[in-house]
């Protein structure tokens, strides 16, 4: 019986790719790889890092970026695989339970349905799950591959999971898997997630390159509570969908009939770059074993953000990392990375 961990439960560690596509952050490459020598920095100190990297050229300039900024290098092990781009938590693979092994499940990524140049990518999970010597399993519904990132999916490990119905059930735009219901999708969960509820929310936020995914919306903090971002301006483009979210989290129910606690996150205010809107949440946090590491964008109501979220874990540091040039590349820390659990 397959099972998908919450993210809190103990990991092995965190999956990350360097970035090598300044297409991903034109006119800021520079500025983000330094940024993500202080996103390994602040993973390493917790726990273990496989980090991918293209070829052996770029292992040894990030080995020596790496040393420069004192990292722990001996938590780090690289994976050599080509890649188009370094978003691990939609091309990676997605590891669950089966019984009390582990199994590495491969949900056929294709460029979040937008995207042409993905074939690299497809080859991350095979890499990974060789690298970890675990067995991956190729996710198909009726004989046919399923399309699925881990943005789009939040588990609390008993049973429950978040997700929207922009990102999957949208007739016309980024299109994953063509004909699928709700009903198909909550088998493909029970079958490969061990998902007996699925609480489906509406539309993701405004800029979101991935058209609705569920980590810029709301996140489970422990198996009955949730956090969700709202907009406190009821003129802003978001306000409409996340008082809908809100709406349907409170007439929600988890897997046991009981409700969930729901704890609300402020919205940055909006961050513009090249006249264009950018996806700031602070939903897009990343738990590791004794941490969170929570988005923050200059903003007033960062503060805000990092004390709910303290509350929220406070078996854990709670740590800010600035990503107002990562979110450039349309996602910050959770997109950029996928937990490994034991």
């Amino acid at each position: 019986m397959r099972r998908l961990p919450a993210e809190w439960e103990r990991q092995q560690g965190i999956l990350l790719c360097f970035p090598h596509n300044g297409n991903d952050w034109p006119g800021k490459y520079h500025a983000i790889q330094w940024a993500f020598v202080e996103f390994i920095k602040k993973v390493t100190t917790y726990e273990p890092l496989f980090l991918v990297v293209v070829d052996n050229s770029l292992k040894t300039k990030v080995m020596d970026m790496l040393q420069k900024a004192h990292v722990n290098l001996k938590n780090v092990t690289f994976i050599i695989q080509k890649t188009n781009r370094s978003w691990m938590r939609d091309s990676g693979p997605i590891i669950v339970k089966n019984g009390k092994m582990r199994e590495a499940l491969n949900f056929n990524f294709n460029g979040w349905a937008k995207y042409t140049n993905y074939r690299l990518d497809k080859h991350v999970p095979k890499k990974v799950a060789s690298t970890l010597n675990i067995p991956l399993t190729q996710v198909v519904f009726k004989g046919k591959p399923v399309t699925l990132e881990g943005g789009a999916i939040d588990s609390n490990g008993k049973g429950t999971l978040l997700t929207s119905e922009e990102c999957l059930l949208h007739p016309t735009v980024q299109v994953r898997n063509p004909g699928l219901t709700k009903a198909d999708y909550e088998t493909i969960f029970k079958d490969y997630l061990g998902i007996t509820n699925t609480i489906w929310l509406g539309d993701g936020i405004k800029g979101d390159d991935t058209h609705g995914h569920i980590d810029d919306l709301c996140r489970f903090v422990n198996e009955d509570t949730i956090v969700t971002v709202i907009e406190s301006n009821p003129k802003h483009p978001n306000y409409k969908a996340l008082q809908d979210n809100f709406k349907r989290l409170q007439n929600a129910t988890l897997e046991n009939g009981k409700k969930p606690n729901i704890v609300t996150l402020p919205m940055p205010g909006e961050i513009l770059f090249e006249d264009v809107s950018l996806p700031a949440s602070y939903a897009n946090f990343l738990i590791l074993n004794k941490c969170v590491l929570v988005p923050t964008f200059n903003d007033p109501n960062d503060r805000m953000a990092l004390n709910t979220l303290a509350h929220c874990f406070q078996d854990r540091e709670v740590t800010g990392i600035s990503a107002i040039d990562l979110i450039w590349g349309f996602g910050t820390l959770h997109c950029l990375s996928q937990q490994i659990p034991n």
